[in-house]
């Protein structure tokens, strides 16, 4: 009987994992998740709009994106060190209360007239800091509390917020600002202590065990998942592309620009045209898992990218914002599938023990596409005309896409862990 029993306990079946939308604690870091994304776009808009109106000077309201993008690159692979060496729940913690701390200082020296650009731009550089280390731990919190199958889900979920984001944030951020100077800092306080209490409320195993240590401790550990990641083919063909997409979508979204002001767009009708690519990313996520189940990773990655070869293309055949704004969508449409599928990736193939230094070193490779690409797409339009500078892209783009498209480097690629 006791022998029966045995065989009985061994073949009953393991548990099904709970749904994602009842995981209480996926639930809750997700939605701290969304807090504090959205508490950044609206402080990427605010913030300029105020230094504008505080100064005058367009360069000190750029000089707050500068300083924030380059405090992220500059702690960027710092951060996925600390994430594989130290508790990365702490790490969490402490990032969001820093940029509750950072946003609450804001909001009072406005509410006593007492704001300076040094201030501002400390903000800025703090701002940076805390998604240089955040980033990395959120996402292997994330992955703690996923079990693997549902991992591809999660991350589909995760590009809503990211779009989401990004779409209501500069409207409401203008909105806000409408309302009084001090309110859209007081709702990024709002917003970072929503973060924070998420942060606290939820526990998972994160702690990295001895080995994880002692590999981040290595000489040159900081580089280690950047090592790993050009060793890979797959991975490093991934980065890479997805890296051109972020220097020339940059580089088109200032060239559109300008094409529609030479053609007589209004402001409202530029932004409007511009929201094209949040469209796209929102959309886009909802289709995520349907086009990691219809194409391998090397045919997608070719499909997005060939894809925004057109979309770059299209605006110089036929300017107009309707163009603009569906060859942005095109665009956004397939991003959301492209990062997915690098995060899935890198949670396949990439060991845990330097998978934050891997987050943080892909993080900052293509974050450092976006001011090159808006500093390139300057110099070219000084000198030439838009509709040329978006084929210039469309061509660079196509001819970095043809030695992936015809080698056999992507062929027989799967999404076998």
């Amino acid at each position: 009987m006791n022998e029966e029993r045995g065989t009985t306990a061994t073949l009953e079946p393991e548990p099904a994992a709970v749904p994602l939308r009842r995981n209480r604690r996926f639930q809750t870091l997700w939605a701290g998740s969304a807090s504090a994304m959205l508490g950044t776009c609206l402080a990427d808009t605010a913030y300029p709009l105020l230094l504008l109106a505080m100064t005058g000077s367009p360069t000190v309201a750029g000089a707050f994106g500068a300083v924030q993008f380059g405090a992220s690159v500059l702690f960027g692979l710092h951060g996925g060190t600390v994430a594989d060496r130290h508790d990365r729940r702490r790490i969490l913690v402490l990032a969001d209360t820093v940029r509750l701390l950072t946003a609450l200082s804001v909001a009072l020296a406005l509410a006593a007239d007492r704001l300076t650009v040094p201030h501002a731009l400390l903000a800025a550089a703090t701002i940076g800091a805390t998604m240089a280390y955040g980033g990395p731990a959120r996402m292997l919190a994330l992955r703690a509390v996923v079990p693997p199958e549902q991992l591809r889900q999660a991350l589909s979920q995760d590009e809503l917020r990211v779009n989401g984001a990004a779409l209501a944030g500069p409207p409401l951020a203008g909105f806000l600002l409408g309302l009084g100077t001090a309110v859209p800092f007081l709702a990024t306080v709002l917003t970072s202590g929503l973060a924070l209490g998420a942060s606290v409320a939820v526990r998972f195993d994160s702690r990295p065990d001895e080995r994880e240590r002692a590999g981040g401790k290595e000489k040159g550990a900081a580089f280690a998942g950047l090592r790993y990641l050009f060793a890979h083919r797959m991975l490093r063909s991934t980065v890479l592309v997805v890296a051109a997409l972020n220097l020339t979508g940059s580089a088109m979204l200032l060239a559109a620009m300008v094409l529609l002001r030479d053609h007589g767009t209004s402001e409202a009708g530029i932004g409007l045209a511009l929201t094209g690519e949040a469209v796209g990313g929102l959309l886009g996520a909802l289709l995520v898992t349907r086009l990691h189940r219809l194409l391998r990773p090397g045919a997608l990655l070719l499909v997005v990218a060939w894809a925004a070869v057109l979309s770059f293309a299209a605006p110089a055949a036929a300017p107009g914002p309707l163009v603009v704004l569906a060859a942005l969508a095109l665009t956004g449409l397939g991003v959301p599938a492209l990062r997915v599928m690098l995060d899935v990736l890198v949670f396949q193939r990439v060991p845990e023990a330097m998978r934050g230094r891997a987050m943080a070193g892909t993080m900052t490779l293509l974050m450092a596409g976006l001011p090159l690409g808006t500093m390139t797409a300057g110099l070219l339009l000084d000198r030439l005309p838009a509709p040329t500078v978006l084929l210039l892209l469309a061509a660079a783009l196509a001819a970095a896409l043809l030695p992936l498209t015809f080698g056999r480097a992507l062929r027989g690629t799967s999404w076998a862990g």
